[in-house]
């Protein structure tokens, strides 16, 4: 079975590559016809013109294709189209390269060719030509600063790069809109302050002719205003005035210059200096990003501070005399951006103060708003559970390594593990249905509350699609495999295998029962745990948890127990979690622990004693049984059709675990039982929280797996 798992491996990346290539490039150019063809026409001229290898603003000819206040002054007004292909310097031509391909490759794949050629040219035609409007006024009224930067020329087409991609953010769904806001903002704002060249004066128009367009404009596949800001946008915000600050460090001790607002040469500092302001900004950061109490009062001092000094400082000018200002005062000019900075940053901390009431965790260990982990809480949940019913793994969800989070009302919960700042609820929610809706918004609210990440795990189509119309995403992970018990009859030949199995065991005596392993002698206790750690010990990895149990879950009362034996020795174990219907009653059983000795004399086994756990809960009244879902395993045909890159990285991850799992094999085998699929889901609030909910899954599985088991055996699939 593994063999045949790994062979379809192969060919699934046989043909992807071959499906790939060539006519993925084709796709690529198709899509974006004006990024690729922008990106050859600077490439060519480059190349004709030598530019690649000799800067191009050394040639004579350079001022009569560059743009510029004096082009305009000497009426060379076609120099914004001729300068619009070139790069001042060969380093400049790579980087401009990489401008189009990310800022008007993004703005194809979301407005279409045709609003993306128009927002790159006319953000390029009002950025150059607003700019050098405004040099000329800044000119006239002697600004040191403008007379300088006015004589400069320049070329290049990032400005209606940056005008294109800033007007494309208007597709984007929240937050992301906001973040890529903030990134072109202030990436803008930070180079005409602080660097001040005719190109940071013109990118800070593009972006703001952009975001213009986006507000007024209708742009194609606009995103919806998403209303009242949340509080994860308030943590962006306030996070994001931290690494503004931090960017302005960075520039200053980088790159000094002669900027709009004064010389920031003397402002600089030493290496030290900027170390241990990217401490401290770090460490502010991750506190507001997280929403952390502590994190949020100290930033809010030093805004204070900032203001308070910015405050002293304008009435100590103003107090002064003309030549006290001109001799104390002469640099004050370039400290006013990072003021403005500070005091918009205070605006949003206290606006949004609310946002950040998590506690750190050094200073509290413990948990609020009815999340716990105490066993009388377990057993609310069982109890719950058992009066309302749950889905097929919801049984999964009573283990002792959950935590608990409970509705309002108290009638229905989510039982979640939290790893890497990650939540990870345990299937759907669980207890009376009216109050399911109420648990899942509570347990986000409470997660965000406390500065960690949500998502739900292994939930069913009607919780995805309840989350998608909430604006969460999903991804599927695994696919559940149900076999309806009545009426069924081990006849015709998709069942030959399975009554191959059945006839075999009897032939060599096999018997089975279905037991509460609490209940059996210690003897057979001992030696089910002595096949488990058998199982266990082959894998070169340790034993997995979270949706897979073992022997300890199995000794649960609830828990239906199936053992083959051969006289007084056990050839092999399955354990049947229950699934609750409501009113206590049981309407189903799914697969849980299935493991057999392997120099066993029967190897059928397995199927052997599902086959007869099916007849046996069949005649008992059941259902349904599950054979559960392989974690990272689907059926092929249709996941191939709408994968996406993370499931992509997701079916690595599976092919990475089959070697020391087998969740394929296991899924192929399951298809011996004629099974139906019904597919389970991740779901999670965007894109961002994607690596570390992988991360999180990983310590979730694996708990006990050490960096260095992982990078070995990482090593072994290679």
């Amino acid at each position: 079975m593994r063999q045949l798992g790994a062979d379809r491996s192969v060919r699934s990346a046989d043909s992807v590559a071959s499906a790939g290539g060539g006519g993925r490039v084709v796709r690529v150019v198709r899509r974006l016809p004006f990024t690729c063809g922008l990106v050859v026409v600077v490439l060519v001229v480059a190349l004709a013109t030598q530019s690649l290898w000799r800067p191009v603003e050394d040639r004579s000819w350079y001022p009569q294709i560059a743009y510029g206040l004096p082009s305009f002054e000497a009426n060379r007004w076609w120099t914004p189209f001729s300068g619009f292909v070139f790069g001042t310097r060969p380093a400049a031509v790579l980087v401009i390269v990489a401008a189009v391909l990310l800022l008007v490759g993004f703005a194809e794949w979301r407005l279409g060719t045709r609003w993306t050629v128009a927002a790159t040219l006319v953000g390029h035609l009002v950025a150059v030509l607003a700019g050098a409007g405004l040099l000329w006024l800044g000119r006239g009224v002697n600004w040191s600063w403008a007379e300088l930067v006015s004589r400069d020329l320049d070329v290049g087409p990032s400005a209606g790069a940056l005008a294109a991609a800033a007007l494309a953010t208007a597709t984007l769904p929240s937050p992301w809109r906001l973040r890529a806001r903030l990134v072109l903002a202030g990436y803008a704002l930070v180079g005409f302050l602080f660097v001040g060249r005719v190109a940071d004066l013109e990118h800070l128009l593009g972006v703001a002719v952009g975001l213009a367009a986006a507000r007024w404009l209708p742009v194609p596949g606009r995103s919806p205003a998403s209303g009242r800001v949340s509080r994860r946008e308030w943590r962006l915000l306030a996070a994001s005035g931290i690494v503004l600050l931090l960017a302005i460090t960075v520039t200053v001790w980088l790159v000094p210059a002669e900027g709009p607002m004064g010389s920031t040469y003397d402002l600089g500092g030493s290496a030290l200096h900027a170390a241990v302001h990217v401490l401290v900004a770090a460490v502010l950061f991750d506190g507001l990003r997280k929403g952390r109490r502590a994190a949020w009062w100290i930033t809010t001092v030093l805004a204070v501070l900032s203001v308070l000094l910015g405050v002293l400082i304008a009435v100590a000018y103003a107090l002064a005399d003309q030549a006290d200002r001109r001799e104390a005062f002469d640099d004050l000019p370039v400290l006013v951006p990072t003021g403005i900075v500070w005091a918009a940053e205070l605006v949003v901390l206290l606006a949004g103060r609310s946002a950040f009431r998590v506690p750190t965790p050094l200073l509290s260990r413990f948990r609020r708003s009815g999340a716990t982990t105490a066993r009388e809480d377990r057993e609310r949940a069982v109890d719950l559970l058992v009066r309302h019913g749950g889905t097929n793994l919801s049984w999964m969800t009573t283990w002792p390594e959950n935590s608990y989070f409970f509705a309002p009302s108290g009638q229905a919960y989510v039982a979640y593990r939290e790893h890497a700042g990650v939540c990870i609820a345990l299937s759907d929610p669980a207890g009376a249905p009216e109050d399911r809706p109420a648990a899942v918004r509570d347990f986000v609210d409470f997660c965000e509350h406390q500065g960690t990440i949500p998502c739900l795990f292994s939930t069913t189509r009607p919780v995805a699609e309840a989350a998608e119309a909430l604006g969460w995403h999903s991804v599927q992970v695994a696919e559940d495999t149900v076999v309806p018990l009545p009426g069924l009859e081990l006849t015709g030949k998709r069942w030959q295998k399975v009554r191959s199995a059945l006839n075999r065991g009897k032939k060599l005596d096999v018997g089975f029962e279905l037991v509460r392993l609490a209940d059996q002698p210690r003897q057979v206790v001992h030696e089910v745990r002595a096949i488990s750690e058998e199982w266990v010990g082959d894998k070169g990895l340790p034993e997995m948890g979270f949706t897979l149990g073992g022997v300890e879950e199995a000794l649960d009362t609830h828990v239906r127990v199936g053992l083959a034996t051969e006289g007084t020795t056990v050839l092999g174990v399955t354990s049947w979690i229950p699934v609750y219907g409501g009113n206590g009653q049981v309407h189903g059983w799914t697969l849980d622990v299935m493991r057999r000795r392997a120099a066993g004399p029967f190897p059928p086994v397995v199927e052997f004693m599902i086959a007869s756990a099916m007849l046996a809960f069949q005649e008992e009244g059941a259902e349904f049984v599950s054979l559960s879902g392989a974690p990272l395993a689907h059926g092929d045909s249709a996941w191939s059709q709408s994968a996406t890159a993370f499931d992509r990285l997701l079916d690595q991850l599976g092919v990475f675990l089959e070697p020391y799992y087998g969740f394929r094999s296991l899924h192929a085998f399951k298809q011996k039982f004629n099974p139906r699929y019904e597919p389970l889901y991740l779901l999670y609030r965007d894109e961002a929280d994607l690596p570390r909910i992988g991360v999180a899954l990983v310590r979730a599985y694996m708990p006990e797996a050490s960096s260095r088991e992982l990078l070995r055996a990482l090593r072994k699939t290679e």
